[in-house]
């Protein structure tokens, strides 16, 4: 089974950074399309940034020009770098991995593999 690995969440001050790292285990990590996705509390799971086997990115309107996600294929790992961080946020951040994609990537039900998250805070 594959297993992915979150860290890097922490408590950071508004207009502070962070960088995000997902550890996935096994061979075929190249062949994932790769996702972070969100959840604050009381609400759902929410698309922030997607990268593709061929590393194109995409990103939502809410995080666009401050997170840049990215991939290490010898690591076996992808990360957000987050910056300019605001209140809005705070969330449980999660990685998931797409075998088939990528298609409807903002949709969280295509992914196939997720981690247990991580907490991000940013306080105001």
């Amino acid at each position: 089974q594959v297993q992915l690995v979150e860290s890097g969440g922490e408590l950071v001050q508004t207009g502070g950074s962070l960088r995000l790292s997902c550890a996935v285990s096994g061979r075929a990590f190249g062949s994932y399309h790769m996702g972070w996705f969100r959840q604050a509390p009381g609400k759902e799971r929410e698309f922030v940034a997607h990268i593709t086997n061929y590393e194109v990115t995409y990103y939502a309107d809410s995080v666009k020009g401050r997170f840049t996600i990215s991939r290490d294929n010898a690591k076996n790992t992808v990360c957000l770098q987050m910056t300019s961080l605001k209140p809005e946020d705070t969330a449980v951040y999660y990685c998931a991995a797409d075998r088939d994609g990528p298609y409807r990537i903002s949709d969280p039900t295509i992914y196939d593999y997720w981690g247990q998250g991580t907490q991000v805070t940013v306080s105001s």
